[in-house]
């Protein structure tokens, strides 16, 4: 195979958004094993205290990310996000007004391999959400593993993650004055197993306890699909059934994090790497279901609000799709 080298001549402005997100993938997919390694490592060394203070602070600190975190505005408007939305490019789009007297649940579809599209739009302002969606502050969900690496969960708290459980949806969701919106994306790690260019499928068929907590909390559900998120890496084929697949499954149940077999680009080199290719997001925030609160809903009213949630996700799908070059033959597929 040849190999496609990046040009001399690419412009400064590219090859800084090239470095910007760079630096998100490697924060995505190795700051925690590396803020672990150097948690320990300084216990062995004549700063050993730093780890020890930081022991403290931690112990003490155990539940702020089940209760909104610790965001910090200056990280998430920092000039780097602007260069990672510009990378690919992403941006948000709005269809109706969120009431922010109101708390909701947004529904992120798909999630895609590494989730570009939900945490550019939700952890940073890069795409104006401030803007777009005043009074309204969005909180992403993840899984809850990563908030028990040192350094790394102040991190992320800082982009205005939490956990994704019950509790830590609950506490924002009971603020009776509104403002508050919870996202997940609802396929979680499973549904990365099948994101590559040209799929549509979404792991939504048996997830309803998104569902019940926006009836328990009375919080308008919001669903959003994020066009060109399946676009961004190829994957080892793995169709379900396959050795692949079944070994992937079993090492998602007993670690809790999927490992998808994806590729796409590098940064001297077009053919090979683990850097997205550039390629758009349009992620569109459709118009919110209202939820009557209900502490104890039924199973029927699970399922009467899971059913009419999904035809709301498949009515923006299919209104928007042409607008992104998606065939008019192609639907969304739910499992």
């Amino acid at each position: 195979m040849a190999i496609e080298f990046a040009p001399r001549s690419v412009p400064l402005e590219r090859r800084l958004q090239t470095v910007a997100v760079l630096q998100w993938v490697y924060s995505f997919l190795a700051l925690a094993q590396t803020c672990i390694i150097l948690f320990f490592a300084l216990l062995f060394t004549r700063f050993w205290i730093i780890s020890v203070l930081y022991g403290i602070w931690w112990f003490t600190d155990w539940d702020t990310p089940r209760e909104g975190g610790r965001r910090s505005p200056f990280l998430q408007n920092h000039a780097v996000w602007r260069y990672v939305r510009d990378y690919f490019p992403i941006k948000l789009v709005k269809t109706a007004d969120l009431d922010p007297r109101q708390n909701y649940l947004i529904g992120f579809h798909p999630h895609g391999v590494l989730v570009a599209g939900g945490f550019t739009n939700f952890c940073t302002y890069a795409t104006g959400f401030p803007e777009l969606f005043p009074g309204i502050t969005p909180y992403l969900m993840m899984l809850p593993l990563w908030f028990r690496a040192p350094f790394f969960r102040d991190y992320i708290m800082a982009g205005g993650l939490i956990p994704s459980d019950k509790e830590s949806a609950s506490y924002l969701l009971r603020d009776k004055k509104g403002g508050k919106a919870v996202v997940v994306a609802v396929g979680g790690a499973p549904e990365s197993l099948d994101a590559r260019p040209g799929a549509f499928t979404l792991l939504i068929k048996n997830r309803k306890g998104f569902i019940r907590l926006a009836i328990q909390h009375g919080a308008s559900l919001v669903p959003v699909f994020s066009f060109g998120e399946n676009e961004l890496f190829d994957q080892v084929d793995n169709p379900r059934g396959s050795f692949l697949r079944k070994m992937q499954e079993r090492l998602q149940k007993m670690m809790g994090v999927a490992l998808p077999l994806f590729h796409a680009r590098g940064v001297f080199q077009y053919s090979f790497g683990l850097m997205p290719y550039r390629r758009p997001i349009h992620t569109i925030v459709g118009k919110p279901i209202k939820v009557t609160e209900n502490m104890t809903p039924s199973d029927e009213e699970v399922d009467k609000l899971h059913k009419l949630y999904m035809e709301e996700l498949s009515e923006l799908f299919e209104e928007h799709k042409t607008q992104f070059n998606v065939p008019a033959d192609k639907h969304l597929s739910f499992v």
